[in-house]
């Protein structure tokens, strides 16, 4: 009998898990403009890397620890909950070393923070870049639109 299985293709096979060029230059553009079109404009195309942490479970066996694998949700003072994501391994690592990497577009990011009743992504906490991207912004980037610069200044836009 033949199985005809296969993995499915990853979608970053040639990811080494530095910072994408398009929001390096965004972070730039932030740097000196003080304007978060950029950086939300590239998180539309670009990886973002969501850590994954071991919590430990109630009943360990025999020899063994159980553990759940869980991506990090944080709640602000005011009751907000909002998914932590990274630009970089370095920007992880930075923040937790034991972090397990878990690259993902920003879009899907967006989207699985908002399927947990999240109101806001992080991107890089603690970090130099740290940006917040939350309401409507939070809503257009997980439905996958395009944030673009327009004569009358930027615009969300679908595809």
């Amino acid at each position: 009998m033949s199985h005809d299985r296969s993995l499915a293709t990853p979608a970053f096979p040639d990811d080494d898990g530095s910072l994408d060029p398009v929001l390096a230059a965004a972070f730039d553009e932030f740097d000196s403009a003080g304007d978060p079109t950029a950086v939300l404009g590239a998180l539309c195309t670009v990886r973002v890397i969501v850590p994954v942490i071991a919590l430990l479970g109630e009943t360990p066996t025999e020899g063994d620890k159980d553990a759940d694998m869980a991506a990090v949700f944080m709640t602000g003072a005011d009751g907000r909950k909002a998914l932590l994501a990274f630009s970089s391994l370095d920007a992880m690592h930075a923040w937790d070393p034991r972090a397990r990497p878990v690259p993902i577009f920003a879009h899907d990011a967006a989207r699985a923070a908002l399927d947990e009743d999240a109101g806001a992504l992080l991107i890089d906490l603690g970090g130099a870049h740290f940006t917040v991207v939350e309401t409507e912004d939070l809503g257009h980037l997980a439905a996958g639109h395009r944030l673009v610069q327009s004569a009358a200044g930027a615009a969300w836009v679908t595809s």
